[in-house]
Parts: C-alpha cells; sequence; structure tokens
C-alpha cells in the first residue's frame, strides 16, 4: 500500500503517436521506459524516485500484457545485479534507487557490471538527493562514474529533454556497451509539464516472447585475464564510440549569446536555476534567449573535448556551475584549456560556494559575482559583492512572511507507533544510566533528536546492530541497537544478525516493526504480509531471527511503555551471552490511517456504529510541569495558559491532530506522572444500548452534583 495510488495516472502511459501526456516527471519517465522496449526494470524505493516502481506497480496489467517485468528488490544492490540480463543478450533493462547510498549499496553489481560491459542498453535512473532538502548524507554520483567509467547523464529539467534523454540513455549505453547512470533531482522529478508521446515499444524478448537458449561469453565473465582486457575496452573502444555517440546526437547543447567573450558550461540538472539568475540581472532577452553563451552539459560524463575547445576558444573568461564538491567538471575543463593551449580564464568555485545546494540566493550571487568581473555593459551588479545586498534580500522575505518561520526538526508523525519505544528508552535511562545506542536509517532516526536523544551513531540503512560490533565488547553496560523491519530485511539481518550470532556476539536489537518502507512512502516489504503485487508472502521477522540462530527473542506491542520498560530492562541485565532481540510490533500509524478512513466513511454511509477515541488534559488536575511532552513529544501535545488565575504555569493541552493512539497517557502511567490524562469516545450511529447508556450517565452526574455544595459554602470567607 503506496503512499499515493497512480491508478488514474497511469492510463497515460498506453498513450500513442502524438498524443499529450500531462504529469509529474518521474511518471514521464516511466512512460520513457516504455517508449525504449524496456523488458524488464527493477529497484529499490528512495526519494526522489520512489514512486517510479509505485507507478509500474500499478500499471501491473498493462505491463504483463507488454512482457514487461517488474521486480521490488529486496536493496540496491539485487536491483543493481539484475542488470546482469543485459551483459549476454539484446535486452534492454533499467533500475532505480536513491543516490549516493543507494548507490554504495550497488557499487558491488555495478563494478562487476561496468567492468563486463553491455549488450542490450542498461539505464540506472538515480535521484541525486543532494542539498538542503536531502535526508542524506552530502555527496554526488558523479565520482561513482568516474571510478566505474559508467556514464553519467544529468538532463535539463523538461519533461520533453528529459522523456529524450532516457530514450538516448539507452542507444548511449548500447553503442559503447556501457551502463548509463540518468540522475534526477528532487525537482525534476516533482516537476509538471506536458510532452508528445510515442507509441510503447513492445520489447523483443519478454515474459509472453522469452529467450529459447542461453548464451556463454568467457571474456564476459569479471575474472583474471578477462579483466585485464575489459579495461583496456573501457578506454579504448568504449568511451571512445560513447564521446563520438555524444557528439554525433547532440545530447549536449549550446545556447548562443550576442556577449561572446564569455559564457557558462552548466550541468543540466541546474538549467532553470541559472535562467532564472540571468533574467533577475536583464541578461535574458525579450524572446527568452540568454546573451550570455550557455554550454549545457546533459551528459556530465564523459566530457566532449571537441565541444569544450569550440565553446571555449573564443572567450576571455567562462564560468562553470557546478553543485557540490569536489569541482570535477571545473577541474577537468580547466586541464583540457591547459592541454588545447587556449587563454580562457575559468572561473567556478571562486564564484560560487565549495559546497552545498544552489539555491536560488546562491545562483543570484555567483552570477552576480561574475558578471561584475567580466561584464561591461552598464550592468549594476556591485551590490551583490556585498553582504548587505543580501541581507536587504533576505529582509524583504521577512517582511512578506510577517512572522519568522519558527525552526521544525524531523520528528515522528502523530501517532506513530516508534514514539512510545524511545519514551520507554528515555525512561530506562533514567533509571539504570545513559547506555550507547547505535541508530540506524528510517524514521526512527528521528529519535537522535529532541526530545529523545536516543542515538549515538548512524552508519547506514540496516548498518544499525553491525555498527555495534566493535564497540559492544568495549563496553560494561550493553549497547543496545536500533533497527526498523525495512532496514532488517534490507541488509541488517545478514550484515548485523548473521554476523553476531557467527562471532558469538553479546548485544540488544530492537526492531521497530511497522509493517512498510514507511520513510518513502510505505512501499510493501516482506513483513506487510503482502508484496507490491499484493500477492500473499509468508515471511515474518521471527522466523528469519529463529532460522539464524537468535533465541532470545520478546515481541512487545509498540504502544506498551511499561511492558517495553521491563522487557529492555530484563534484556540490558540479562548476564547470558548472545543477541537479544525485541520486536516492538505497531503498525505504521499514516498508513493505518489511509486504511481505516475508507472503511469508516463506508460505515458511515451504511448507518454502522462507528467509535471515535481522544485524549485529553484535566486542567484543573495538570501540574504544569509537562514531563509529558518531554518524555512523548507528540506533535498533538501543546499548551496553553492555565484557567486558574491564581496558577502561572501554562498548562498541557490535546490538539485536534490527537488521533487516540493512548501513548500520552501510557506515558503519564509509565513514568508515573500527574493522572490528568482522560479519554473519550465519541460514537457515531449510536444504537439503543449506547443512547441509554447515555442518558444513565448524563442522569447519574446531574445528581451527584446537585449534592455537591456551592464553593462559597465549602470555602467560607473569613
Amino acid at each position: 500500500m503506496a503512499e499515493r495510488s497512480f491508478k488514474k495516472e497511469v492510463a497515460q502511459l498506453k498513450l500513442g503517436d502524438g498524443e499529450i501526456f500531462e504529469g509529474e516527471g518521474i511518471l514521464a519517465v516511466t512512460k520513457a521506459l516504455l517508449q525504449s522496449g524496456v523488458s524488464y526494470v527493477g529497484g529499490y524505493e528512495g526519494a526522489p524516485v520512489s514512486h517510479l516502481i509505485d507507478v509500474l506497480s500499478d500499471a501491473g496489467e498493462y505491463l504483463s500484457d507488454l512482457g514487461v517485468h517488474v521486480e521490488n528488490c529486496a536493496n540496491e544492490a539485487s536491483a543493481a545485479a539484475m542488470l546482469s540480463a543485459s551483459i549476454n543478450y539484446p535486452i534492454r533493462g533499467a533500475i532505480t534507487f536513491k543516490s549516493i547510498v543507494g548507490t554504495n549499496v550497488a557499487s558491488d553489481a555495478l563494478s562487476n557490471l561496468a567492468s563486463a560491459g553491455v549488450y542490450g542498453g542498461a539505464v540506472i535512473v538515480i535521484g541525486e538527493d543532494y542539498g538542503e532538502g536531502s535526508s542524506i548524507i552530502q555527496e554526488r554520483s558523479h565520482a561513482f562514474a568516474m571510478k566505474s567509467q559508467i556514464w553519467l547523464l544529468d538532463p535539463r529539467p523538461d519533461l520533453e529533454h528529459i522523456v529524450n534523454m532516457v530514450e538516448e540513455a539507452f542507444s548511449l549505453s548500447e553503442a559503447s556497451n556501457t551502463p548509463v547512470m540518468l540522475e534526477l533531482r528532487i525537482r525534476a522529478c516533482h516537476m509538471t509539464g506536458s510532452f508528445k508521446t510515442k507509441t510503447n515499444i513492445k520489447p523483443k524478448i519478454s515474459t509472453v516472447n522469452k529467450l529459447q537458449s542461453s548464451l556463454f561469453e568467457p571474456d564476459k565473465i569479471s575474472l583474471p585475464p578477462a579483466t585485464y582486457v575489459q579495461e583496456k575496452l573501457k578506454i579504448n573502444v568504449r568511451w571512445p564510440e560513447a564521446v563520438r555517440y555524444i557528439q554525433e546526437r547532440k545530447l549536449n547543447e549550446f545556447f548562443t549569446g550576442e556577449l561572446e567573450d564569455v559564457g557558462i558550461v552548466v550541468q543540466g540538472g541546474l538549467y532553470n536555476g541559472i535562467i532564472r539568475a540571468l533574467e533577475t540581472f536583464g541578461l535574458i532577452d525579450k524572446n527568452g534567449i540568454s546573451k550570455i553563451p550557455l554550454y549545457v552539459l546533459n551528459v556530465t560524463y564523459p566530457l566532449v573535448p571537441t565541444e569544450i575547445q569550440e565553446f571555449c576558444r573564443n572567450k576571455k573568461n567562462i564560468l562553470i556551475v557546478e553543485e557540490g564538491q569536489p569541482a570535477f567538471l571545473e577541474q577537468a575543463i580547466k586541464a583540457f584549456c591547459h592541454d588545447l593551449k587556449l587563454s580562457t580564464n575559468v572561473g567556478g568555485k571562486n564564484y560560487f560556494p565549495l559546497a552545498g545546494e544552489y539555491i536560488g540566493l546562491v545562483m543570484l550571487e555567483g552570477i552576480g559575482k561574475f558578471a561584475a568581473d567580466h561584464i561591461h555593459i552598464g550592468l549594476d551588479t556591485k551590490p551583490l559583492e556585498s553582504i548587505d545586498y543580501i541581507e536587504s534580500i533576505k529582509k524583504k522575505a521577512a517582511e512578506l512572511l510577517g512572522v519568522p518561520v519558527p525552526p521544525r526538526y524531523p520528528t515522528f508523525c502523530t501517532g506513530c507507533p516508534e514514539r512510545p519505544v524511545f519514551s520507554a528508552l528515555k525512561l530506562l535511562q533514567k533509571d539504570i544510566g545513559p547506555l550507547h545506542i547505535s541508530a540506524d536509517i528510517g524514521c526512527h532516526s528521528f529519535a537522535t533528536l529532541e526530545p529523545f536523544f536516543a542515538g549515538n551513531t548512524i552508519l547506514g540503512y540496516g548498518m544499525g546492530l553491525a555498527s555495534s560490533a566493535g564497540l559492544s565488547p568495549l563496553m560494561e553496560k550493553p549497547v543496545i541497537s536500533i533497527g526498523g523491519d525495512g532496514g532488517f530485511w534490507h541488509s541488517s539481518l545478514t550484515s548485523g544478525v548473521a554476523s553476531y550470532v557467527f562471532n558469538k556476539g553479546s548485544g540488544i536489537l530492537v526492531l521497530l516493526k511497522n509493517g512498510y518502507a514507511s520513510a518513502t512512502g510505505h512501499q510493501n516489504i516482506p513483513s506487510s504480509g503482502v508484496n507490491f503485487k499484493d500477492q500473499p508472502v509468508d515471511m515474518d521477522i521471527e522466523s528469519a531471527l529463529r532460522g539464524v540462530g537468535v533465541s532470545w527473542i520478546k515481541t512487545i506491542p509498540s504502544y506498551k511503555v511499561e511492558k517495553m520498560i521491563k522487557a529492555l530492562k530484563r534484556a540490558v541485565k540479562d548476564d547470558t551471552k548472545g543477541l537479544r532481540v525485541i520486536i516492538a510490533d505497531g503498525e505504521c500509524a499514516l498508513a493505518k490511517q489511509r486504511r481505516i478512513k475508507p472503511l469508516i466513511a463506508q460505515k458511515l454511509k451504511l448507518g454502522k456504529r462507528v467509535v471515535n477515541t481522544k485524549f485529553g488534559v484535566d486542567e484543573d488536575t495538570c501540574s504544569g510541569d509537562h514531563s509529558c511532552i518531554r518524555l512523548s513529544g507528540c506533535p498533538s501535545l501543546t499548551i496553553k495558559e492555565n484557567p486558574d488565575p491564581l496558577r502561572v504555569d501554562p498548562v498541557t493541552t490535546v490538539n485536534s491532530s490527537c488521533i487516540g493512539c493512548g501513548n500520552c497517557g501510557e506515558v503519564a502511567h509509565a513514568a508515573v506522572l500527574c493522572p490528568s490524562f482522560y479519554r473519550v469516545e465519541t460514537i457515531r450511529n449510536p444504537g439503543l444500548i449506547d443512547s441509554a447508556f447515555y442518558f444513565l450517565r448524563n442522569f447519574f452526574i446531574s445528581a451527584m452534583q446537585g449534592r455537591r455544595l456551592p464553593n462559597h459554602l465549602l470555602y467560607p470567607s473569613k
């Protein structure tokens, strides 16, 4: 059950010649794959390309008719290994995952694939998740492409152009017998637009037209001496063929401009930002054409020396706009200019930040400084060199906002079943002292932030337990490792659990089982019970743990804070050697709400009884200590002014976002806090029994209230 359904949009995948497609970038990429005659597609969920596999799963029936095989892979390595189908046979295949972390996981398979080379086109659609909106470490895919000689495409953000580059990627791959990466930034994935479609190509080799025999080629095996030959083929044959194809097909774009002594070289994905900055400075004419010549690198690796020579030959100064570090393009183009004995002065990181995302303000500052130094047509860009000008832009933005935007740290959703687990961990450490906690990638990594601060390190997806192996034997108290069920199936079962058992390690693993790969949009995983085709899957975490030799396993409902504390205490104090695993079982609250809301709506429509649970805080009882907030951190818990004029401390209140999970009350009970939380059940479409109880309760309450003396008689004035 993915976060978003594409059932309506997938109808556009069937569009034929000359029809108009309208929609998001990632859906357009999916259409481009089908127009290219792809035979198989695999991938692992990860922003910003998660929806590619979601789209294909929603289009399952149509893809079956075409004979296209789709695989929701166990991890990025298994996705990359799928491309081996294109090594020996004329089969076009594509895979997708998040970069750079996904590329790291897939690196072994990709290195072998690049060494052997491919016969059929092999395309890797990677989500280049770099910048302030990213959820991962800040690295670029460019280094990996250079290291393994995989060609890297960075298309200009325009749907028609992106679709064309997907088709060209397959042809480039086949022309050079090399896999091709096509990187898409988050803006490209989610931008909307339109393009003229082509009729989808039924693959010649498919699930409905299968290969009848196998082919063995010793030179395609990545073992010596074949690997030495493969390396020479990479450099002496495949690379020149790729350069020739890029140049002949004009994959990179030249835009001429009237200011011929300067120029800008830009990564394709940054083209729109450059155009906006040039427009701000009046460096775009009335027809939308840049006055500064542009060389747009839709292929950032390999570079084409003759194109660089052509662009730089008569220019005094050029600017390289390249996001991130190292400055691969700047260094390479400087080297080309030196070797070609060109007198062109090459700038880049001297005008732009060495690292970080090139957002609008950064583009303005960089282009402004370059223009101030090298463009002399009366353009006033000097103010951009002063901090005062940048501050004035920020001041204008603040005025438009009206009030400062409060900082919003990543946190768990309201009702998240993982929140009470970390409340339990916090309460445990209050009792027995601080523990080292090895965190992991996933929603649960938010626990490293306030109010829990539970997590000393994060080393990679599914690596929480594995990262404890070096420290655990060296600490007096046991190390607690955190993991989710997504990370467990991704890599933790082998790299962490199996390794611990094999090495007779002693430690504690807390597995948060919410039933989905939640952080990337609720894609199904083995512990979901069904796969992405809604086929039942008989796989569970406990059986897998016992299968590799774990015997100490406790499954606790996530919301039972007191039970969780007891289980954690027992695991910490257990002197027996070995791995102790606690499975915190609770379905993702967002997924659950999406699942049950249509069912509730249907019940209400039919006039059936529906009970909603909400929690509240008794203002008279609340002490104003707010420990409940510090121990829970639920977004539905906030504060308001104390209604008692004699008390100054604000009281806790529960806002309308509460979904009735009960965590606040559980935490208050486990921590022996004030008994101010109460539970309310609202019944819609009540039956006769409900109505009878309602009138009976009201009668009893009214009768009891009638017996109570007025306050002025209880507390007479002196």
